[in-house]
């Protein structure tokens, strides 16, 4: 059977084609077969012995999504009571949330978590069949499939039952050496934009960084901080602990409950909203389906969040910032937030939130309080004793506009080259597909 010409840029397709009787594969190449993925390759299941134990370990987490490379270091197989191990020419699928696409060629012997499927290639070639398990379409199927509302797995009696193809030797090794010289340019084009994104932030983070720490009129009379890191401020400024610049009352500084004093089942209804994470991250104070009851909110009473509040989050993703807006609804923190609440006569809250999540300042300050290199949770007694330079009012507000204002320039340009690789990933996840279904015939392109 003829099919009309498909193309993918200027690649043309084969010559002939055939149903499939699979939708989502529609037409095949005429001269390719169809086989179940049970039937292309073996589920293997070995045991982790005394020999193996020593070899490294492959978590979901060691794999990029739809990429099939290898992050990061080992991981610890120890706590594993499901670890799997593979030899060379093994492919590991992902059946834990199978949309994350996480799929991998084993170039060496390992161990690897049992949510990540061995499969021992048979009828197809090792690069074909990865190459295959990331098509798009594939994925979605599998995901498709899935059970467990908080942690979506797909089983092997679904995926080993799923069609694959299976075109001949000589050509899926064509289909490989292709995919692996386009995907190459792709990945290299996008490592260098993923380089201008970086670059863009460092001149963003240098900005803001100048900008509150040494003004913005670069004539102004300066004098020593008395901080060595630090360094020269404008001679007008002041340097002021934290806790100083605070509302002259207890609880200007807070962080949320203790988790025994809100746990999950307390925040199942009521009337008053817990804010968490999620809203200071998205600065979206609207969603979020965490209540407590009256009679619970009278108990965290001191825990409550007014509007002009700077939000805080303390734990995970640290250091990020949030004003309470005006309108906000009555509610508690979360024991992930901590909330300060500035005096306006010293500094204002949105001066206060620039300082703690984009000038670097305050985490420096936190991480040498801590003697250490990471932070993992942000205390309040340590958020009390940083200094910060702090100009007058007038000041703080031009500040604050030129920063805002250079900031969403620099976020525009980010934007921009980010939508440039999503451009890319689109192209390299779709020639993969074109190529690994038949729908472009690469045969003439690779020696």
């Amino acid at each position: 059977m003829t099919s009309p010409v498909i193309q993918t840029g200027k690649r043309a397709a084969y010559p002939a084609y055939k149903p499939s009787g699979v939708p989502w594969l529609g037409e095949i190449p005429e001269h390719w077969e169809l086989r179940r993925l049970k039937y292309s390759a073996d589920l293997i299941n070995r045991k982790v012995d005394g020999a193996a134990a020593d070899l490294p370990y492959m978590g979901l987490e060691h794999i990029e999504s739809w990429t099939g490379k290898r992050l990061g270091q080992n991981g610890d197989a120890s706590s594993d009571g499901q670890a799997n191990l593979f030899r060379r020419g093994d492919v590991l699928f992902g059946k834990l949330r199978p949309y994350l696409a996480k799929a991998y060629a084993a170039d060496s012997d390992g161990i690897c978590t049992g949510e990540l499927l061995v499969l021992q290639p048979k009828a197809v070639k090792q690069k074909f069949l990865l190459d295959y398990v990331l098509n798009p379409a594939f994925v979605a199927i599998v995901d498709s499939s899935t059970y467990g509302a908080k942690m979506p797995r797909a089983n092997w009696d679904f995926i080993g039952n799923l069609p694959t193809l299976v075109p001949p030797t000589v050509e899926q090794k064509a289909i490989a050496a292709f995919l692996d010289r386009e995907t190459a340019r792709t990945d290299a084009l996008i490592e260098r934009k993923r380089r201008q994104i970086e670059l863009l932030q460092e001149k963003r983070s240098a900005l803001i960084s100048h900008a509150v720490t040494k003004g913005l009129d670069s004539h102004a009379p300066m004098k020593d901080s008395g901080i060595e890191w630090l360094g020269q401020i404008p001679k007008h400024w002041r340097i002021v602990p934290l806790k100083y610049s605070l509302l002259p009352r207890g609880g200007a500084i807070k962080t949320g409950p203790f988790g025994s004093q809100l746990l999950s089942s307390d925040m199942a209804s009521g009337d008053v909203k817990v804010y968490n994470q999620r809203n200071v991250l998205d600065r979206d104070f609207l969603s979020g389906e965490n209540y407590v009851s009256d009679d619970k909110y009278e108990e965290l009473k001191s825990f409550t969040v007014f509007p002009q509040d700077v939000l805080i989050t303390t734990r995970g993703t640290i250091g990020r910032c949030a004003l309470l807006p005006d309108n906000a609804e009555r509610g508690i923190l979360h024991p992930c937030l901590m909330r300060v609440q500035p005096n306006p006569l010293i500094t204002s809250p949105e001066y206060v939130a620039l300082l703690i999540q984009d000038s670097g300042i305050v985490l420096l300050q936190l991480q040498l309080l801590s003697n250490a290199t990471t932070i993992e949770v942000i205390y309040s007694e340590s958020l009390k004793s940083v200094r910060l330079p702090l100009p007058p009012a007038s000041e703080q507000q031009a500040i604050l506009t030129y920063v805002t204002r250079e900031a969403e320039r620099h976020d525009a340009l980010i934007s921009k080259v980010q939508d440039s690789i999503d451009v890319l990933r689109e192209h390299r996840t779709t020639l993969i597909s074109a190529a690994v279904t038949g729908k472009i015939d690469v045969r003439g392109e690779v020696a």
